[in-house]
């Protein structure tokens, strides 16, 4: 049983650190060109307030909406932080929390892209970009995903 929680501990490893390089591909985009705060992230942001985003939800997308520049820098900043924490390994388990809501943030913003009234697995079919996600952080989480092949090893050999 050991050698299999080894074999576990180590695709978790290899699973956050490919996870981490998409974060900082997807950061990278939003902050190397100003295209997505000085404007795409605006248009996303309407387009969920339009149309896709739960209803409760539109008052906290119009709020960000007023501010989005600033916030869509801080969207590719949290990304990169994401990316960061996952492929070194460190604070892995508070950048976890990080990423289920960031990816809960996409979900209620992207909920009703379907169009209303449709079957409930064509909602969860089109979450197929955020509840995987959603589902490793919660593992990575879970496992502790930074005590494998990462630096919150050894943070905690220190303590």
């Amino acid at each position: 049983m050991e050698a299999e929680s080894v074999a576990v501990a180590r695709v978790i490893a290899l699973v956050r650190i490919a996870t981490g390089i998409l974060f900082l591909l997807f950061g990278e985009y939003k902050l190397a060109d100003s295209g997505f705060a000085r404007g795409g992230f605006d248009q996303y942001l309407q387009g969920f307030i339009d149309s896709s985003a739960l209803r409760f939800y539109v008052p906290f997308l119009v709020f960000v909406k007023s501010h989005s520049v600033v916030l869509g820098y801080a969207v590719g900043v949290t990304e990169s932080l994401i990316g960061l924490s996952l492929v070194a390994g460190l604070y892995v388990r508070p950048m976890s929390i990080v990423g289920v809501l960031f990816m809960l943030n996409l979900v209620a913003s992207t909920w009703w892209d379907p169009g209303h009234g449709q079957r409930i697995w064509k909602y969860f079919g089109a979450e197929l970009d955020h509840i995987p996600l959603l589902f490793l952080f919660l593992i990575f989480y879970a496992a502790n995903a930074g005590a494998t092949w990462g630096l919150d090893a050894r943070r905690d050999r220190n303590r």
